[in-house]
């Protein structure tokens, strides 16, 4: 991390902490790329210097966790998997301690249950996708007022759920599973039968967790693998449900989506591949358009989403960058979405 004077910017520069103006408000979030046609804009502001990463590639991951939180159970979560082999599996009880910190660290966020959180598409492996799927899960389940004891099983689950790829040499990163061949695809869902199989005899895993790691991908219409199960436990739904949209924006066994476009996934399917009532709650905490987004509205003007509104997850705030005419906007030209009822997002981009 290195502080930098806007002058010396050049453009793309990845944001190691968010810019806030004087009032306190989000003007950048961290992670965003600094674009050329922000500097000028932010030395309008008299923002005279930020904090930028120093490897630009690094992705933002999750925001539900704290930052150090998160890096250090990421390390923990990938020094284990990465160390563990098919049925050694007494280091892997670990993980139910990194399931605990993520629980606690969670339930000590002021106010979760009424946050929305800016859950971004980002590149992930399977470690952070664990992770990240983890978190949401656990959010969702405190939504749904699921009891702890119960939480601590589904975050177990999840930090576990995809270790079954682990054994097994598909590439399915960023493609559809469904345009591999035959042979590929068939292995490729094959792997929540042989995480399951790993560990469906260790005493220190529940069983909840352990069907987890089985149902993952199955649906409530039987089109999921691989058993083809229609009546799923409650909880896997919970799982199932986190862990299609964070595939979805991560690019995992699929083409990477925009969050917006695996919000709407979510609910084209509500009712039938998931439960309503979890896509629900998952919805009630997941921003449509992340802060740091860029979206044209109606209008034609080219703006970044600066902070969300609780109860109307696709009108946020937005600052407005350049006009319909393609111009530089001069000054901060700011747009609550839930106050100017005229104006609406109509597309994201790039």
């Amino acid at each position: 991390m290195r502080l930098k004077k806007i002058r010396e910017l050049i453009g793309d520069e990845i944001l190691a902490r968010d810019i806030i103006t004087s009032d306190y408000q989000v003007i950048l979030p961290e992670g965003s790329a600094i674009r050329k046609e922000y500097i000028e804009k932010l030395g309008e502001l008299n923002i005279q210097e930020v904090y930028i990463r120093d490897d630009k590639k690094e992705d933002s991951g999750i925001v539900i966790l704290k930052s150090g939180v998160e890096r250090s159970i990421k390390k923990t979560v990938r020094d284990i998997l990465e160390r563990h082999t098919y049925q050694n599996n007494l280091e892997l009880a670990e993980l139910s301690i990194a399931a605990d910190s993520i629980i606690s660290t969670i339930i000590k966020e002021e106010h979760v249950i009424e946050k929305v959180f800016d859950i971004k598409e980002r590149s992930a492996d399977i470690y952070e996708h664990s992770i990240s799927i983890c978190s949401l899960a656990i959010l969702t389940a405190l939504k749904l007022g699921i009891e702890n004891t119960v939480i601590h099983d589904i975050g177990v689950g999840c930090l576990l759920h995809d270790i079954g790829l682990r054994y097994m040499a598909v590439d399915y990163y960023n493609q559809d599973v469904d345009t591999l061949n035959k042979h590929q695809k068939s292995e490729y869902r094959k792997h929540p039968v042989y995480g399951y199989t790993s560990l469906k005899n260790e005493n220190w895993i529940s069983d909840l967790s352990k069907n987890i790691i089985l149902y993952h991908h199955e649906w409530l219409d039987g089109s999921g693998f691989p058993l083809h199960m229609k009546k799923i436990p409650f909880e896997c739904q919970v799982v199932n449900v986190c862990d299609i949209f964070d595939e979805k924006i991560c690019g995992i066994s699929c083409k990477r989506m925009k969050v917006y476009e695996a919000v709407e996934f979510l609910k084209s399917f509500k009712n039938i591949l998931f439960d309503g009532k979890i896509v629900d709650a998952f919805l009630s905490f997941t921003a449509v358009y992340p802060v740091g987004s860029h979206v044209i509205t109606n209008e034609g003007e080219l703006a970044v989403v600066v902070s969300q509104n609780k109860e109307f997850h696709d009108r946020p705030v937005l600052l407005i960058i350049k006009d319909k005419n393609g111009n530089d906007v001069k000054g901060e030209v700011k747009k609550d979405l839930v106050q100017v009822h005229n104006i609406f997002i109509e597309r994201a981009v790039d």
